[in-house]
């Protein structure tokens, strides 16, 4: 397979500098002094990659960019220049090189650099470039599959559905799939973060405004409620709306109707509402935050999305997708990852969860300098070891509770413990799989059997 490399350089003493180095390399060189020499050449054949200066007689470097005879894919280009400013970096970048090397630099890193660069090529020879996958949703664990199963129950469905999870991890793809398999799916989708609109302004967001009802309101709109009417409404960030609004939103999902800020006319609507918060709404209400009556009323069926490190064997397939979207986006070829790149992504803890990786993997297709992508390749904040914040310690609080028991002179506190052990087990497990006593028996290590005689053992079996 072809190793010829095409250096385009007008400084005699450095091209056969180049020459030399990548000659030992192992490559087939060939050396120019000119663009306009090498465009002559590039109309006839193509190499597996080139690097040019950036400043040459006649054309610029950046001239070579994207040519290649009709009907063959452009080899990458690694420009060299001597002008190591930021509107050379951008001109480069920007014309669709390869790499950016300012002079002076290390021969073995270029060296690198083209080993790279023709192993795309190779590699693009061997396979193409192959067009996206455009799924839905991704997710082979256990905890997604339960959400898929979920969405496919409710795709007759016009219940109310509370979805939680930590920020990023998909919470409103998981609200448009709802509504996509919903009966309600022609009609439609209207989303509404009500965290990013400011408190004063939500009410008139929500339920719209007559003209004159402030300052400002120099016409009538109808707000989002009477914009999805028929279909769905998804509220964003429930857990932050403002507890008046609260009260006005639990009368429409309790009455079906409202009036528009300033008016005077009830409107009546028909409107399914999925809400998505990363709060705990039981907390919210406990601390008089979140109305306990509106928190019933959404809480009809309760989808909880689980974080990125709670699904580690996601993130290769998620990461192949989104490096693929990210290239037919920007019109690039593919990058993959290394395995031992993708070790090192699947052992980070992804504090921002999917929308970091997916973030990650834009960043990489863009700044990763070859189609292979090695772990010296990532941002700084995937190769430093992160430390995850510390979590209080329930061991310690078992330590203190019984060393009280046992000052007390307490008895039976072993069987008493554990009991009390397994039916916190049992039952939080079961609350979170749905009561789905298979998923619950594989999230504990146990089997089904075993499950079911501990909960006859504690009397849940009727539960």
């Amino acid at each position: 397979m072809s190793r010829s490399v095409w250096i385009v350089e007008d400084d005699h003493a450095l091209g056969w500098v180049l020459e030399r180095a990548l000659l030992g390399a192992g490559f087939d060189v060939s050396l120019f002094r000119s663009a306009d020499d090498a465009l002559l050449a590039l109309a006839e054949t193509a190499p597996a990659a080139i690097i040019a200066d950036l400043r040459l007689p006649g054309e610029s470097g950046l001239s070579l960019l994207g040519r290649s005879p009709a009907g063959q894919p452009a080899p990458p280009v690694i420009v060299m220049t001597a002008q190591s400013d930021l509107e050379s970096a951008i001109s480069a970048y920007g014309a669709g090189a390869f790499e950016y090397l300012p002079k002076p630099f290390d021969l073995d890193e270029l060296v690198v650099l083209v080993e790279k660069a023709v192993g795309q090529t190779q590699a693009r020879d061997r396979h193409g470039d192959p067009p996206p996958e455009t799924p839905e949703l991704l997710g082979e664990a256990a905890a997604m599959q339960n959400v898929f199963r979920a969405i496919g129950r409710l795709s007759r469905s016009d219940m109310s559905v509370l979805i939680t999870g930590e920020s990023g991890t998909g919470k409103e793809l998981i609200a448009r799939a709802l509504h996509r398999h919903s009966p309600r799916a022609s009609r439609p989708l209207i989303a509404l973060n009500t965290a990013a609109i400011p408190a004063d302004l939500l009410e008139s967001e929500l339920f719209g405004h007559e003209k004159g009802a402030f300052t400002g309101a120099d016409q009538t709109r109808p707000g989002r409620f009477e914009q999805a009417h028929g279909g769905t409404l998804f509220l964003d960030e429930i857990g932050d709306m403002p507890l008046a609004l609260q009260t006005r939103l639990l009368r429409v999902l309790a009455e079906g109707e409202f009036y528009r800020v300033g008016g005077r006319e009830t409107r009546r609507v028909d409107v399914r509402i999925l809400a998505a918060t990363h709060r705990d709404l039981k907390d919210e209400v406990a601390a008089g935050r979140f109305r306990e009556d509106l928190y019933h009323r959404l809480n009809v069926i309760h989808l909880h999305v689980p974080a990125l490190r709670e699904r580690r064997e996601d993130i290769a397939s998620l990461a192949n997708h989104f490096l693929a979207t990210a290239a037919a986006e920007l019109n690039t070829v593919r990058k993959r990852l290394l395995p031992a790149t993708l070790d090192r992504l699947t052992r980070h803890d992804w504090p921002g969860n999917v929308r970091e990786l997916e973030n990650t993997c834009r960043w990489l297709t863009v700044m990763a300098p070859g189609q292979d992508i090695s772990p010296s390749d990532l941002p700084d904040t995937l190769l430093s070891p992160r430390t995850r914040p510390s979590e209080p310690s329930w061991t310690q609080a078992l330590v203190t509770w019984l060393d009280q028991r046992l000052e007390n002179a307490d008895q039976d506190i072993w069987q008493s413990t554990s009991d009390q052990l397994e039916r916190t087990l049992i039952e939080r497990a079961l609350a979170q799989c749905d009561g789905h006593r298979q998923n619950a028996a594989t999230a504990l290590g146990i089997g089904r059997n075993t499950l079911t005689r501990k909960l006859n053992k504690l009397g849940l079996d009727a539960d």
